[in-house]
């Protein structure tokens, strides 16, 4: 009788060899799944982008209140330049990378509160008004609370137009309805350009008049009346340049630019008279928009035959 072979032959499984693939299958998958990382809930960088540039512009606005402190009024002013150029540029940014947001709108609006409404009056009072006896608060508390309201109103406004309550005409879209924060805090700001740059030039009656607390309460009061009130102003967001005035437009724009590094306080101070003498051209042009509007919305759709008839 033949004696059978103890070794399997190649179609008979091994058992104990395909247990051993199990199991090293099982600690390669686990080792897989301890080496994957866990996925992070949130929001992404870029959407937090816009808030850390408000963010910025906070510090800076607190910077200048601490520069102006210490006496150093040109580091003040330039830290709210920083401040408004961050500020004019966040909004623009969270629209480009569809990363706006309820929180940052009020973040947005407390910032420019601080920065534009409670520094500039801090930043005068030090320049001038502390010589002007008890009254001398009075202006800065008027300017800040003028700021305040115009911001709420500005907010209020956008959530009108967000829940289709209240919408603007087309005509009124490039308008801000009063001054806007940065050119209120810039125009309020005047007197110590004319201050900065009577030092520049060593011009003492220039810097005596720029110290006057009658110029710095004039510029707060003035500043705060414009803030509250329903002016139209140019917005600049959607205006268009006609062909013909680009080339000038960029020659001047770099023109400036140059006379702004050479001499930055007049420059600013120039700057500000020329936002005054565009106001009432802004204005001009709201009504002239608004009247082209309604002649057009009444005018009838068919004009009126007439009759043939001999």
């Amino acid at each position: 009788m033949p004696i059978p072979d103890p070794t399997p032959t190649p179609n008979t499984p091994d058992p104990s060899a395909a247990k051993n693939q199990s199991l090293l299958l099982q600690r390669r998958l686990k080792r897989l799944r301890k080496s994957v990382r866990p996925r992070v809930k949130g929001p992404s960088f870029n959407k937090l982008v816009p808030n850390l540039l408000t963010l910025l512009g906070l510090c800076a606005g607190l910077t200048s209140i601490r520069f102006a402190l210490n006496g150093h009024f040109n580091l003040a002013v330039i830290a709210l330049l920083i401040a408004a150029c961050l500020d004019g540029v966040d909004g623009r940014i969270a629209r480009l990378l569809r990363a706006t947001s309820h929180f940052g709108a009020e973040f947005d609006s407390l910032s420019d509160f601080l920065s534009f409404g409670v520094a500039p009056s801090l930043i005068l009072y030090l320049w001038s008004l502390d010589h002007a006896g008890r009254y001398g608060f009075v202006p800065c508390i008027m300017f800040t609370v003028c700021m305040a309201l115009r911001l709420a109103r500005f907010n209020a406004s956008l959530g009108l137009e967000e829940s289709r309550i209240f919408l603007k005409p087309k005509y009124a879209s490039n308008f801000f309805t009063g001054v806007p924060a940065p050119a209120g805090a810039g125009l309020a700001l005047f007197p110590i350009f004319l201050g900065l740059e009577g030092h520049k030039l060593q011009l003492e009656w220039l810097i005596t008049f720029s110290h006057t607390p009658l110029l710095s309460a004039l510029f707060l009061a003035g500043t705060s009346f414009l803030l509250v009130s329903t002016l139209p102003v140019w917005s600049f967001k959607n205006f268009k340049v006609p062909a013909e005035y680009v080339l000038p437009l960029l020659l001047g724009t770099g023109g400036y630019t140059a006379i702004l590094v050479a001499d930055p306080w007049g420059a600013l101070a120039f700057a500000g008279i020329l936002y005054l003498c565009m106001l009432p051209f802004s204005h001009r042009s709201y009504l002239r928009l608004k009247k082209d509007a309604h002649a057009l919305k009444e005018a009838p759709d068919d004009p009126p035959q007439t009759s043939s008839m001999p």
